[in-house]
């Protein structure tokens, strides 16, 4: 294992029907951080969740499946993540945000830890 590089985790928590200009949410955000140059984003389904309005969103109804919660996980710096926070404000109309401080380990890119 490679040494610990202090980093910073930024989490987008939303719904699967959320959009931004016609286009859904989750894949804006992704868009966004490729052109920012962070080092990559995953988003996550969840299977079951409620947000603000306490209205729970399960695949075990078929109805509320439309809207289920996902989550964007972005690792990077703690500088490239707080930077690219005021360009995620533009686009997010609602959801939740988390920061948290990390350690990252090991990163597959040819040039870690330059990279980062």
């Amino acid at each position: 294992m490679s040494e610990l590089i202090p980093g910073r985790l930024l989490r987008v928590y939303i719904g699967e029907s959320d959009h931004h200009e016609g286009r859904p949410l989750h894949q804006v955000l992704v868009e966004l951080v490729r052109q920012q140059g962070l080092a990559g984003a995953t988003v996550l389904r969840g299977v079951e969740g409620f947000g603000a309005h306490s209205r729970i969103h399960t695949a075990r109804i078929l109805r509320l499946a439309e809207d289920l919660p996902l989550v964007i996980e972005v690792v990077d710096r703690p500088e490239r993540i707080n930077a690219f926070l005021p360009v995620l404000k533009e686009v997010l109309p609602g959801g939740l945000v988390t920061v948290s401080d990390v350690e990252m380990a090991d990163y597959t890119a040819k040039d870690w830890p330059n990279h980062l």
